[in-house]
Order: structure tokens, then C-alpha cells, then sequence
């Protein structure tokens, strides 16, 4: 006979543990954790009404992500990325982001266009204002992003750049809260609504084009305010 499964845990805490993981791992995605800053595990635990074990558990899990890492003091805290792993990232980033905005223009259905359509409105009307919410531009920023990735209905593909956005998630968005001219002048309003146009019409190969030029366009100001170490 077969021997009985062992839960180690509750089920409760794991379901605890699981959605600990989600909401810090949007924190790094969505830039809220900027890199260097430390993470507090009874702090975190307070902000998202938990006990303890659970969030020790989702660090635990972003450690082995490398979204997050373990000081010499044991603090933990959001890795300092060089300019080198940034520029390696970038690159994939551009091959694999690329391919599902060529997806999503193949495959997206009206509610994908309306979302698409929702988040590019909303980061175009930011860019346009005389002093603009970054927050809601950075969130704006990363549902459009999301949005034409979903429309790419591909698990797998999602799951690759989820665990790209953690890594550069705050690097990308914490320099766009941080400079309001990219907003107002940068490439990233311009490229968006291409991307937007080249799903509506179906066009994957103007749809992949446009979407790694707006991550190769924020990688390469990032890059020239040279504020990641060599």
C-alpha cells in the first residue's frame, strides 16, 4: 500500500505563502522596491496582515529567484544590478518580449485590444500632463506591458518574462519615477501606440519591432545616465 502524504503545512499557510510571493514579487515588477533597498520580514509581514513564516517563505523563493539576496549581515534586499547584467538581460528581453507582441497581433481578441488600449491611453494622458502622476505612469507602464503579453496566450512565454521583470523591475522603473522627462520626452508613449496599432491590424512582425525598440529605448537612457556599477 502506498504511504500516506505528509502536508509539512497547513494548506492555509501555504495559500498564505503563495500570495506573500505574489504581492512582493509585483512590488519588484512594478519598481516599488528600488535596488539596494532592504527588506524587512516583520515589516512586510504587518503591511500584508500575515504572520511571519509565510513571508519568510516568498523571500525565501525570490532569493532563489535572485530577485532579491542575502547581505553579508543577513539583511536581505533587492540586488544592485551591474550595467553588464543589465545590457545582458536587455537583449532577452528584446528576442522574447518581442515574440509575444508578434503573438499577441496573432492571436488577441477585442477584450486583449480594449486592455492594451486602457493602459496606453492612460501612460499617453501622464506624459501629457504639466506635472504627472509617475506612479500611475510606472503602473501604467507595466499593464500595458502585461496586457500584450497576455494577449500572446502563452503560459510559457509569460512565465519567462515575469521572471525577467523581477530581476529588472526595479531598475526600469524606479529610474522612469525618478526622471519625468523620459515621460514627457522619451520614446516610450511613441512606441507604445505602435504597438497598439500593429496588434489592432494584426501585424506581428511591426508589433515585435516596435516593442523592442521601447525596451531597447529605456535600456539605452538608463544606461547613459551610467548609474549602474561596471
Amino acid at each position: 500500500m502506498p504511504a500516506a502524504l505528509v502536508l509539512e503545512e497547513p494548506l492555509e499557510r501555504l495559500t498564505l505563502g503563495e500570495q506573500a510571493y505574489a504581492r512582493l514579487a509585483d512590488l519588484l515588477i512594478s519598481g516599488r522596491l528600488a535596488p539596494g533597498e532592504k527588506l524587512s520580514l516583520r515589516g512586510s509581514a504587518e503591511i500584508l496582515g500575515v504572520s511571519i513564516m509565510p513571508v519568510r517563505a516568498a523571500v525565501s523563493r525570490l532569493v532563489a529567484d535572485k530577485a532579491l539576496e542575502v547581505a553579508p549581515n543577513r539583511a536581505i534586499r533587492v540586488p544592485v544590478m551591474s550595467a553588464a547584467l543589465f545590457r545582458d538581460i536587455t537583449a532577452n528581453r528584446v528576442a522574447i518580449e518581442g515574440r509575444a507582441a508578434a503573438l499577441a497581433a496573432e492571436r488577441r481578441s477585442d477584450d486583449d485590444i480594449a486592455a492594451i488600449a486602457s493602459a496606453e491611453a492612460e501612460m499617453r494622458a501622464e506624459s501629457t500632463a504639466k506635472t504627472p502622476n509617475l506612479p500611475l505612469a510606472v503602473e501604467a507602464n507595466k499593464r500595458f506591458h502585461f496586457a500584450v503579453y497576455q494577449a500572446a496566450k502563452s503560459p510559457t512565454l509569460i512565465g519567462i518574462i515575469r521572471a525577467l521583470w523581477l530581476k529588472v523591475g526595479p531598475v526600469i522603473n524606479l529610474d522612469l519615477r525618478e526622471n519625468p522627462e523620459r515621460i514627457h520626452t522619451g520614446g516610450a508613449v511613441r512606441f507604445h501606440a505602435e504597438v497598439l496599432d500593429a496588434i489592432r491590424r494584426r501585424d506581428p512582425e511591426k508589433a515585435r519591432a516596435a516593442l523592442a525598440s521601447d525596451i531597447q529605448g529605456a535600456s539605452d537612457f538608463i544606461l547613459s545616465r551610467d548609474n549602474l556599477p561596471d
